[in-house]
């Protein structure tokens, strides 16, 4: 006899059809000025957001989702699926530490555990792809192990790079994928789980002059793509149905799908801008929520989305871009960057509450000092902290050399929780009280919790230990 671990109205709750489309969201956590989690918890209580993925198992996240009903997508790191994918004691040791923990009464509602994150990507040149159908069967094992394979469900979240064509309906895997894709949508259906993917018109616009804008938006367009009998108006749509003609191809074509990533970024290039942000992502929200489909699935069931994301993240590598900082709906401390309803129940976001901030006050450039060896200064602090507004197509990149310099120096001093000595510079720097924002351009006060790369730290530890126990 088999015993449930998670409470008894969660184990019933699996039956239950979903009949309504859902909005989630994506917590990321590469930030030098992290909430704490508590409040981030509230924040998506507090504006209904029911669903969030996480990229990591991040104790304190998850920790702070116990007992908040919030359904939770935990992530598996890419460099973490080889020692996954070749030891079962491995994996029976993550489940253990990362699942099972953390559904005890009142426990985290993880319902899915995402093996990667966009392994399959072109950029990784096959790094990562022949170890995650195995890591899959693997977990599998250590779910059912557990007595959670029934409930908790496995999922790859793949980037729309892994499926090509010139027209919807003609969508297919790319080749060298075709076999693995099968062995993947195979593994998925035999054990009840939808396929994920993460889609961005945002990117396309980004990354071809050629690109019609209006195309990547919900608003109509002089730039229809017609396919046979289907026109398409939007990007989204035909991105998706090009999954759809992909999976077909291969004998799945009813596969369910979610969109583990969607959004757009409000800053860090020409078309990353917070009216931009809002009329995609409003746009977005009621096109999904109105469960009207799209050509190749009209009147599909209800398609689950998970924004991305909730907030900025100013430590993110910046090789996509600028913009990969930008993609909050709320900025690093939990304020909404522009109107938008979630058709959740609230009309419009809702602010963090109880954020703990550092004192009001800046550091900028000394007006009474010679600023022309200023170079390096800016090297340093750009190194550490965020200045990617300041770049062309960037909120802050008219504000002149001056406010260059003291953006600069205050995203250090900030960083350095206004640590008296990092507004020095030399000399160059001095403290204020008055906050020198212009415009968009806002000069930011940090919050008083732990730098987000604690994250990072913890998911080393987690890696390590892994090692260690396969290696043992």
């Amino acid at each position: 006899m088999s015993f449930c671990v998670i409470p008894l109205l969660l184990c019933l709750s699996v039956a239950v059809a979903v009949t309504e489309s859902a909005i989630g969201v994506n917590w990321g956590t590469v930030s030098f000025h992290r909430l704490k989690p508590s409040t981030v918890v509230d924040l998506l209580k507090d504006n209904k957001i029911r669903k969030v993925k996480l990229f990591d198992a991040d104790p304190d996240a998850l920790t702070a989702l116990m007992g908040s009903g919030i359904e939770v997508m935990v992530g598996i790191p890419n460099e973490m699926l080889s020692p996954l994918s070749s030891s079962t004691a491995a994996s029976d040791l993550w489940v253990r530490q990362n699942v099972s923990t953390y559904l005890l009464k009142p426990g985290a509602d993880i319902r899915y555990i995402a093996v990667g994150n966009e392994p399959f990507l072109t950029s990784y040149s096959g790094q990562f792809q022949s170890y995650v159908v195995p890591a899959l069967q693997n977990l599998q094992q250590s779910l059912a192990k557990a007595n959670l394979a029934g409930y908790v469900k496995l999922v790859v979240p793949c980037n729309a790079d892994a499926y090509e064509s010139s027209l919807p309906s003609q969508g297919a895997f790319r080749p060298e994928l075709t076999q693995i894709m099968t062995q993947l949508v195979e593994f998925l259906n035999s054990n009840g789980s939808p396929f994920v993917v993460n889609i961005y018109p945002f990117l396309s616009l980004y990354g071809s002059s050629d690109f019609p804008q209006e195309y990547a938006f919900f608003e109509g367009t002089s730039h229809s793509v017609t396919d046979g009998p289907n026109v398409y108006n939007n990007a989204f749509d035909g991105n998706f149905d090009t999954l759809v003609a992909a999976l077909n191809k291969i004998g799945y074509g009813q596969m369910p799908i979610v969109i583990g990533e969607v959004g757009w970024p409000t800053d860090g290039a020409i078309s990353a801008n917070l009216n931009a942000a809002r009329t995609f992502n409003q746009g977005l929200i009621n096109h999904v929520l109105s469960n009207k489909g799209t050509p190749l699935r009209p009147g599909a069931p209800p398609l689950d989305i998970y924004l991305f994301s909730l907030l900025d993240e100013g430590a993110k590598s910046v090789l996509p871009g600028n913009f990969e900082r930008h993609w909050g709906i709320f900025s690093f401390d939990g304020q909404a960057k522009y109107p938008l309803n979630l058709g959740l129940g609230n009309r419009l976001l809702k602010n963090a509450k109880n954020v703990e901030y550092l004192p009001s006050r800046w550091c900028v450039a000394n007006p009474t000092r010679d600023l022309s060896d200023v170079a390096n200064h800016m090297k340093v602090a750009c190194g550490v902290a965020d200045c990617t507004t300041l770049n062309y197509g960037g909120s802050c990149n008219g504000i002149g050399v001056k406010g260059n310099i003291s953006y600069a120096f205050n995203s250090y001093y900030q960083v350095q929780m206004q640590k008296e000595k990092s507004c020095d510079f030399d000399g160059l720097g001095m403290v204020t009280f008055l906050d020198p924002s212009v415009g968009e351009c806002r000069f930011l006060v940090g919050v008083t919790s732990s730098s987000g790369l604690g994250s990072y730290k913890k998911w080393l530890i987690s890696g390590q230990l892994i090692l260690w126990f396969f290696i043992m």
